[in-house]
């Protein structure tokens, strides 16, 4: 596998900028809400989609969720990733209620289903990826 200083970098604005130092220092996800009556949602904005309101807060979420739909890119559209396909890339609903595209490490790309368990990669692993990254979670936790 390539280097994580290989990969492109997010574009990062006052927007998302909380979001992506949580993920690449503390391997975090962050979510926002309204700090009134929100819920949970993601990707990170200046507006809450559900109360239109400009206070936010932001929120750890749980890490956990489960897969909605996902692919399988076997055509990377940058050379970092050249190495690594299949790449799984997935739809993830997070217990919180958001939903986000993430991708999911899975030596094993024939034990990927819709409705599997999915976690956030332990927080050393998860920094050598650019954006949130996932690992399948045992269904007894």
């Amino acid at each position: 596998m390539n280097a994580a200083l290989d990969y492109p970098v997010p574009y990062e604005d006052k927007d998302n900028a909380a979001f992506l130092t949580a993920w690449r220092e503390e391997g975090k996800l962050l979510l926002q809400k309204a700090a009134e009556g929100g819920k949970p949602f993601f990707y990170p904005r200046p507006i809450c989609p559900y109360t239109g309101s400009r206070d936010l807060v932001s929120v750890t979420a749980s890490g956990k969720g489960r897969i909605v739909s996902y692919s399988f890119v076997l055509r990377p559209n940058h050379p970092a990733f050249n190495e690594e396909v299949p790449i799984i890339l997935a739809e993830i609903a997070l217990e919180e209620g958001a939903s986000l595209l993430g991708r999911i490490i899975c030596d094993d790309t024939g034990r990927i289903a819709s409705g599997l368990a999915v976690e956030l990669l332990p927080s050393a692993e998860a920094r050598r990826y650019p954006l949130p990254a996932f690992q399948l979670r045992a269904e007894a936790e």
